[in-house]
Protein backbone atom coordinates (compact mmCIF):
# COMPACT_ATOMS: atom_id res chain seq x y z
CA UNK A 1 0.00 0.00 0.00
CA UNK A 2 1.20 3.60 -0.92
CA UNK A 3 1.73 6.64 1.13
CA UNK A 4 -1.14 8.65 -0.10
CA UNK A 5 -3.16 5.24 0.36
CA UNK A 6 -2.58 4.81 4.18
CA UNK A 7 -3.42 8.78 4.78
CA UNK A 8 -6.91 8.36 3.16
CA UNK A 9 -7.26 4.94 5.05
CA UNK A 10 -6.61 5.94 8.66
CA UNK A 11 -8.76 9.46 8.05
CA UNK A 12 -11.75 7.31 7.11
CA UNK A 13 -11.01 5.26 10.09
CA UNK A 14 -10.72 8.27 12.31
CA UNK A 15 -13.76 10.16 11.18
CA UNK A 16 -16.05 7.38 11.81
CA UNK A 17 -19.24 8.93 13.62
CA UNK A 18 -18.64 12.64 12.42
CA UNK A 19 -21.52 14.10 11.44
CA UNK A 20 -21.33 17.88 11.98
CA UNK A 21 -18.63 18.52 8.91
CA UNK A 22 -19.74 18.85 5.52
CA UNK A 23 -19.09 16.19 3.23
CA UNK A 24 -17.11 18.05 0.68
CA UNK A 25 -14.98 19.38 3.34
CA UNK A 26 -14.49 15.83 4.36
CA UNK A 27 -13.41 14.83 0.69
CA UNK A 28 -11.21 18.13 0.28
CA UNK A 29 -9.25 17.44 3.63
CA UNK A 30 -8.59 13.59 2.11
CA UNK A 31 -7.76 15.22 -1.19
CA UNK A 32 -5.37 17.23 0.91
CA UNK A 33 -3.97 14.74 2.79
CA UNK A 34 -5.67 16.53 6.32
CA UNK A 35 -7.58 14.44 9.29
CA UNK A 36 -10.62 15.84 10.04
CA UNK A 37 -10.75 16.35 13.88
CA UNK A 38 -14.06 14.68 15.50
CA UNK A 39 -16.50 17.15 16.19
CA UNK A 40 -16.55 16.14 20.09
CA UNK A 41 -12.86 17.24 20.86
CA UNK A 42 -12.58 18.43 24.51
CA UNK A 43 -10.86 21.64 24.41
CA UNK A 44 -11.56 24.89 25.62
CA UNK A 45 -12.34 27.51 22.98
CA UNK A 46 -10.71 30.32 24.88
CA UNK A 47 -8.77 31.26 27.77
CA UNK A 48 -11.34 32.36 30.32
CA UNK A 49 -13.46 28.45 29.58
CA UNK A 50 -10.16 26.82 30.10
CA UNK A 51 -9.46 28.83 33.72
CA UNK A 52 -13.65 28.79 34.49
CA UNK A 53 -13.14 24.87 34.24
CA UNK A 54 -9.90 24.58 35.89
CA UNK A 55 -11.67 26.62 38.81
CA UNK A 56 -14.57 24.37 38.51
CA UNK A 57 -13.05 21.20 38.79
CA UNK A 58 -10.48 22.18 41.49
CA UNK A 59 -13.07 23.85 43.31
CA UNK A 60 -14.95 20.28 43.86
CA UNK A 61 -12.06 17.91 43.77
CA UNK A 62 -11.71 18.44 47.68
CA UNK A 63 -15.69 17.63 48.22
CA UNK A 64 -15.08 14.47 45.79
CA UNK A 65 -12.45 13.42 47.84
CA UNK A 66 -14.92 13.16 51.19
CA UNK A 67 -17.71 12.16 49.30
CA UNK A 68 -16.01 9.11 48.22
CA UNK A 69 -14.60 8.27 51.73
CA UNK A 70 -18.43 8.80 52.69
CA UNK A 71 -19.74 7.02 50.16
CA UNK A 72 -17.59 3.26 51.31
CA UNK A 73 -19.49 3.39 54.68
CA UNK A 74 -22.66 1.45 53.67
CA UNK A 75 -23.60 -0.19 57.40
CA UNK A 76 -23.30 3.18 58.86
CA UNK A 77 -25.24 5.54 55.85
CA UNK A 78 -27.86 2.49 55.96
CA UNK A 79 -28.22 2.50 59.81
CA UNK A 80 -28.50 6.15 59.68
CA UNK A 81 -31.42 6.57 57.32
CA UNK A 82 -33.34 3.74 58.92
CA UNK A 83 -33.09 6.05 61.70
CA UNK A 84 -33.99 9.14 60.21
CA UNK A 85 -37.25 7.32 58.88
CA UNK A 86 -37.74 6.15 62.12
CA UNK A 87 -37.41 9.31 64.13
CA UNK A 88 -38.56 11.78 62.09
CA UNK A 89 -41.69 9.83 61.22
CA UNK A 90 -42.24 9.57 65.74
CA UNK A 91 -41.67 13.08 66.06
CA UNK A 92 -44.11 14.16 63.33
CA UNK A 93 -46.83 12.03 65.09
CA UNK A 94 -46.58 13.72 68.60
CA UNK A 95 -45.63 17.52 67.23
CA UNK A 96 -48.76 17.25 65.00
CA UNK A 97 -51.38 18.51 67.13
CA UNK A 98 -48.92 21.15 69.08
CA UNK A 99 -47.74 22.40 65.28
CA UNK A 100 -50.92 23.05 64.23
CA UNK A 101 -51.69 25.50 67.38
CA UNK A 102 -48.60 27.08 66.53
CA UNK A 103 -49.92 27.48 63.10
CA UNK A 104 -53.03 29.55 63.97
CA UNK A 105 -50.51 31.32 66.69
CA UNK A 106 -48.15 32.43 64.00
CA UNK A 107 -50.83 33.56 61.51
CA UNK A 108 -52.48 35.39 64.53
CA UNK A 109 -49.28 37.61 65.43
CA UNK A 110 -48.75 38.23 61.54
CA UNK A 111 -50.53 37.58 58.36
CA UNK A 112 -49.06 35.02 56.09
CA UNK A 113 -48.46 31.41 55.82
CA UNK A 114 -47.66 30.25 59.45
CA UNK A 115 -44.89 27.19 57.15
CA UNK A 116 -42.23 29.14 55.39
CA UNK A 117 -40.58 27.24 51.96
CA UNK A 118 -37.02 28.30 51.01
CA UNK A 119 -34.72 26.63 48.60
CA UNK A 120 -31.48 25.17 50.11
CA UNK A 121 -28.79 23.20 48.74
CA UNK A 122 -28.36 19.32 49.74
CA UNK A 123 -25.24 17.17 48.83
CA UNK A 124 -23.72 18.26 45.55
CA UNK A 125 -24.81 15.96 42.47
CA UNK A 126 -23.10 13.54 40.02
CA UNK A 127 -22.55 16.09 37.75
CA UNK A 128 -20.99 18.72 39.71
CA UNK A 129 -24.57 20.99 40.36
CA UNK A 130 -25.44 21.22 43.49
CA UNK A 131 -28.88 19.66 44.70
CA UNK A 132 -31.83 21.76 45.38
CA UNK A 133 -34.31 21.22 47.83
CA UNK A 134 -37.66 23.22 49.33
CA UNK A 135 -36.76 23.38 53.15
CA UNK A 136 -39.69 23.87 55.28
CA UNK A 137 -39.74 25.89 58.55
CA UNK A 138 -42.33 27.69 60.76
CA UNK A 139 -42.51 31.51 59.64
CA UNK A 140 -40.44 33.26 62.37
CA UNK A 141 -40.72 36.69 60.32
CA UNK A 142 -42.83 39.01 58.72
CA UNK A 143 -44.35 38.28 55.06
CA UNK A 144 -41.69 38.99 52.01
CA UNK A 145 -38.87 38.99 54.99
CA UNK A 146 -36.56 37.68 51.72
CA UNK A 147 -37.18 41.26 49.97
CA UNK A 148 -35.67 43.28 52.80
CA UNK A 149 -32.85 41.28 53.10
CA UNK A 150 -30.60 43.69 50.59
CA UNK A 151 -31.49 46.67 52.68
CA UNK A 152 -29.76 44.51 55.86
CA UNK A 153 -26.64 43.28 54.26
CA UNK A 154 -24.58 46.09 55.99
CA UNK A 155 -25.60 45.23 58.95
CA UNK A 156 -24.74 41.53 58.72
CA UNK A 157 -22.83 40.03 62.35
CA UNK A 158 -20.78 37.12 60.36
CA UNK A 159 -18.07 37.27 58.33
CA UNK A 160 -18.25 35.02 54.98
CA UNK A 161 -20.90 33.68 52.60
CA UNK A 162 -23.63 33.47 55.17
CA UNK A 163 -25.95 36.32 57.18
CA UNK A 164 -26.96 36.42 60.76
CA UNK A 165 -28.18 39.47 62.84
CA UNK A 166 -28.52 39.15 66.42
CA UNK A 167 -31.67 42.32 66.50
CA UNK A 168 -33.15 41.39 63.01
CA UNK A 169 -36.31 43.95 62.89
CA UNK A 170 -37.54 41.33 60.39
CA UNK A 171 -38.10 38.49 62.94
CA UNK A 172 -42.27 38.17 64.66
CA UNK A 173 -42.67 38.55 68.38
CA UNK A 174 -43.54 34.93 68.39
CA UNK A 175 -40.69 34.33 66.13
CA UNK A 176 -38.40 35.81 68.58
CA UNK A 177 -39.22 32.85 71.30
CA UNK A 178 -39.08 29.84 68.09
CA UNK A 179 -35.80 31.36 66.98
CA UNK A 180 -34.12 31.06 70.07
CA UNK A 181 -35.61 27.45 71.30
CA UNK A 182 -35.41 25.84 67.53
CA UNK A 183 -38.57 25.58 67.43
CA UNK A 184 -38.77 27.12 63.76
CA UNK A 185 -36.82 24.26 62.44
CA UNK A 186 -39.26 21.42 63.62
CA UNK A 187 -41.22 21.25 60.01
CA UNK A 188 -37.70 19.34 58.59
CA UNK A 189 -38.63 16.41 59.59
CA UNK A 190 -40.71 16.08 56.34
CA UNK A 191 -37.67 16.84 54.89
CA UNK A 192 -36.00 14.54 57.19
CA UNK A 193 -38.62 11.73 56.08
CA UNK A 194 -38.44 12.52 52.52
CA UNK A 195 -34.80 11.91 52.08
CA UNK A 196 -33.94 15.58 51.62
CA UNK A 197 -32.08 15.71 55.06
CA UNK A 198 -30.83 13.68 58.00
CA UNK A 199 -31.02 14.09 61.17
CA UNK A 200 -27.57 14.87 61.73
CA UNK A 201 -25.24 16.83 59.30
CA UNK A 202 -24.32 20.10 57.94
CA UNK A 203 -26.48 22.68 57.83
CA UNK A 204 -28.21 23.36 54.01
CA UNK A 205 -26.74 26.49 52.91
CA UNK A 206 -28.60 28.78 50.49
CA UNK A 207 -27.73 28.54 46.65
CA UNK A 208 -26.22 32.21 46.40
CA UNK A 209 -23.90 31.28 49.85
CA UNK A 210 -22.81 28.16 47.34
CA UNK A 211 -21.58 30.45 44.64
CA UNK A 212 -19.37 31.80 46.89
CA UNK A 213 -17.68 28.86 48.28
CA UNK A 214 -14.10 27.96 47.86
CA UNK A 215 -12.80 24.35 47.51
CA UNK A 216 -12.25 24.52 51.09
CA UNK A 217 -16.12 25.08 51.81
CA UNK A 218 -17.32 22.95 49.16
CA UNK A 219 -16.42 20.42 51.76
CA UNK A 220 -19.61 20.64 53.36
CA UNK A 221 -21.75 19.44 50.15
CA UNK A 222 -20.39 16.06 50.14
CA UNK A 223 -23.30 14.14 52.39
CA UNK A 224 -26.73 14.97 53.31
CA UNK A 225 -27.37 18.28 55.28
CA UNK A 226 -28.81 17.71 58.73
CA UNK A 227 -31.76 19.39 60.97
CA UNK A 228 -29.17 20.16 63.52
CA UNK A 229 -25.43 19.48 63.83
CA UNK A 230 -22.06 20.43 65.27
CA UNK A 231 -22.96 23.94 64.73
CA UNK A 232 -25.86 23.82 66.16
CA UNK A 233 -24.68 22.65 69.24
CA UNK A 234 -21.42 24.91 68.81
CA UNK A 235 -22.23 28.16 69.57
CA UNK A 236 -24.53 28.74 66.32
CA UNK A 237 -24.57 32.76 65.63
CA UNK A 238 -21.53 32.89 68.56
CA UNK A 239 -19.47 31.00 65.25
CA UNK A 240 -18.41 32.76 62.38
CA UNK A 241 -18.34 30.89 58.57
CA UNK A 242 -14.87 29.68 58.73
CA UNK A 243 -15.36 28.15 62.57
CA UNK A 244 -18.82 26.24 60.90
CA UNK A 245 -16.69 24.46 57.99
CA UNK A 246 -14.37 23.32 60.49
CA UNK A 247 -17.25 21.62 63.15
CA UNK A 248 -18.78 20.34 59.99
CA UNK A 249 -15.31 18.76 58.53
CA UNK A 250 -14.86 17.61 61.73
CA UNK A 251 -18.14 15.76 61.76
CA UNK A 252 -17.89 14.26 58.33
CA UNK A 253 -14.54 12.49 59.22
CA UNK A 254 -15.46 11.54 62.53
CA UNK A 255 -19.36 10.83 62.11
CA UNK A 256 -20.43 7.85 63.85
CA UNK A 257 -23.73 6.44 64.61
CA UNK A 258 -22.23 7.43 68.82
CA UNK A 259 -21.47 10.59 67.30
CA UNK A 260 -24.79 11.50 65.86
CA UNK A 261 -27.02 10.15 69.29
CA UNK A 262 -24.08 12.38 70.78
CA UNK A 263 -25.33 15.92 69.03
CA UNK A 264 -28.79 15.13 68.70
CA UNK A 265 -28.84 15.13 73.27
CA UNK A 266 -26.78 18.16 72.98
CA UNK A 267 -29.40 19.54 70.55
CA UNK A 268 -32.04 18.76 72.73
CA UNK A 269 -30.21 20.96 75.88
CA UNK A 270 -29.85 23.84 73.27
CA UNK A 271 -33.23 23.71 72.08
CA UNK A 272 -33.86 24.27 76.15
CA UNK A 273 -31.34 26.55 76.98
CA UNK A 274 -31.41 28.97 73.61
CA UNK A 275 -27.89 29.29 73.67
CA UNK A 276 -26.14 30.75 70.56
CA UNK A 277 -29.19 32.03 69.32
CA UNK A 278 -29.43 35.03 67.23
Amino acid sequence: MNSDAMVVDAGARFSEGVSAVPEDGMAAGREDGVVAAPVHTPVAGTRSAAEDGERSVRRLSLMRSAEAYDRERLGYRVAKRAFDIAFSAAVIAVGLVPGAILCAAIAIDSPGCPLYGQRRVGRMGADGRPREFTMWKFRSMVKDADKMKDALLAENEVEGPMFKMRDDPRVTRIGRFIRRHSIDEFPQFVNVLLGDMSVVGPRPPLPREVEQYDEWAMQRLAVKPGLTGPWQVGGRSDVDFDDMVRLDLGYIARRSVAMDLKIILQTIAVVFTGKGTA
